[in-house]
């Protein structure tokens, strides 16, 4: 049943969308053209048919329907997650896939809209609110439900990009700074323990300020700041149990230089596609590092150095361009919804785009750690392109009903 209320399309979020697409198939077939698996491209082409076909579904839905399935398809998505764990098949030391012939299913993309639908009807009740603390732990637990299962996969880019979303969330939903401060203030200390005891002990000070500076009870900010500590001290502990994998994804990070044709090889090569492009790149299909093989399975996590190659600087802005304008709609889009529970979806499924967009391009310039976390509708996925579509429909359907309370 089609609503009748609907207020048009937003045709700038679905031109961006679109262009996206497009954008990403043909940089797939570039990163394919002598790898070996050309046909790459056609199945990408086929998964976006797929997915602007669920994309128009979700649009159509009847706005209601949606606040009614909310919590349904959460707890459906927590049953997937689960049952992978036991049923899935292990990609690169990952179980994160159901398969079933050549065709594989990765339950994790489809639990993020999932949460973001549950989270998002749980805030928009009249009786939550984030300044009461037992709220933001229902909340917390909404999102960590899902990074708990994916974790156990383990699939840390995925998991990492939950928490992305969970921070703005909190923000827009009315959380107060020290809320933001305590969520925030563990994770800083983990990252900064990585860089040695002195930044560990910078971070800690600056922690231990704010959360003085908010003047909250000063019993639970003695408790936040303690758990951060812990937590702090812990990250070696944490570093050490870690698959080697793992810790050399991080060891990258912090010195790319230090493992140049091993853990490092992916970063440096991926910096001289973008910097090798210059202005106007090297034209397309005319990329040295893409066309050579450079870098392995380009066509996924490093997909960027594709457009930043081949079509230069322009190229890449270009991309970014229409990243930023797709954020900015959403960030809109937020904004301009009158209904509280449309709002906050708007606002959930823009942080998971900007997530995936900041660290995928944060990995292809070796400013953030490789992570696994595809650039959303230019990397190969048939399960990623679907969730981003859905996404995109879910955004098209609270721009037709904006008015709606």
């Amino acid at each position: 049943m089609i609503s009748p209320s609907r207020q048009g399309v937003d045709l700038t979020l679905l031109l961006v969308s679109v262009a996206l697409i497009a954008t990403g198939v043909i940089s797939i077939y570039s990163a394919t053209n002598n790898a070996g698996v050309s046909d790459l491209a056609t199945r990408q082409l086929i998964w976006a048919g797929i997915g602007l076909a669920a994309m128009l579904v979700t649009f159509l839905l009847p706005f209601r329907f949606l606040q009614r399935i909310c919590f349904p398809s959460y707890f459906v998505s927590l049953i997937l997650l689960l049952s992978v764990l036991l049923l899935g098949k292990t990609v690169s030391g990952s179980t994160s896939w159901f398969s079933i012939g050549n065709l594989r299913f990765q339950p994790s993309e489809f639990a993020k809209v999932a949460t973001a639908l549950a989270l998002s009807a749980y805030l928009a009740r009249t009786d939550v609110t984030l300044s009461n603390f037992r709220h933001l732990i229902v909340a917390g637990a909404i999102v960590l439900l899902p990074v708990g299962l994916i974790m156990m996969q383990p699939d840390f880019g995925t998991a990492i990009i939950y928490l992305a979303m969970f921070l703005p969330v909190m923000y827009w939903g009315g959380a107060t700074k020290f809320a933001i401060i305590a969520v925030l203030a563990p994770g800083a200390a983990a990252v900064a323990g990585l860089f040695g005891t002195t930044t560990f002990l910078i971070a800690i000070v600056i922690i231990g300020v704010l959360l003085y500076m908010t003047k909250e009870n000063r019993l639970v900010a003695a408790l936040i700041f303690s758990v951060t500590v812990v937590v702090g001290v812990s990250v070696q502990f944490i570093y050490a149990g870690l698959k080697s994998y793992q810790q050399k994804r991080i060891d990258t990070f912090l010195d790319p230089a230090a493992d140049p044709l091993g853990a490092g090889y992916n970063v440096l090569q991926s910096k001289v596609a973008i910097g090798s492009g210059g202005l106007f790149g090297k034209g397309y299909l005319e990329g040295t590092q893409t066309q050579l093989r450079f870098i392995p399975e380009q066509w996924t996590d490093f997909i960027f150095c594709v457009p930043g190659e081949e079509f230069g600087f322009i190229g890449a802005a270009t991309v970014l361009f229409l990243f930023l304008a797709l954020v900015l709609r959403g960030i809109k889009l937020g904004a301009s919804v009158k209904n509280p529970f449309g709002s906050i979806l708007a606002i959930s499924i823009t942080s998971i785009l900007t997530g995936h967009i900041f660290i995928n391009i944060g990995m292809s310039l070796g400013l953030l750690p490789v992570i696994g976390v595809p650039l959303p509708f230019l990397s190969y996925g048939g399960s990623a392109l679907l969730s981003n579509m859905i996404m995109i429909g879910l955004l098209l359907n609270l721009y037709a009903h904006r008015k709606e309370y």
